[in-house]
């Protein structure tokens, strides 16, 4: 039996610690837009690092997309794109089922 390959890729993207949590994050921020610090801010755990990984990872996907504002000081953020807000769409019943179903 073949795994279905455009699960397999879905997996390949959430399957990793962090990337549907930060998807997620940025779902639910204004503009779909946050600046480094504050992802980093709210999702306390993860090292800045990490963080830094896993934004270039995403944007190698597709997902979102790092914007920078020159000026003084320059400023950088990160905003999903249209594949990762159509992402976002197909995790809300990820989300329900989860709530639902995890055990406290």
């Amino acid at each position: 039996m073949n795994v279905c390959p455009y699960l397999e890729y879905a997996f390949s993207i959430l399957g990793k610690k962090w990337n549907g949590l930060i998807i997620h994050y940025l779902s639910l921020c204004p503009d779909h837009s946050a600046h480094f610090s504050e992802i980093k801010r709210d999702l306390s755990e993860i090292t800045s690092r990490a963080l830094s990984l896993k934004l270039a990872e995403l944007a190698e996907f597709g997902l979102i997309e790092k914007k920078v504002t020159n000026g003084t000081p320059v400023v950088i953020s990160y905003e999903l794109t249209e594949k990762g807000r159509s992402l976002t769409l197909a995790l809300e019943p990820v989300q329900q089922w989860a709530l639902r179903n995890k055990q406290v």
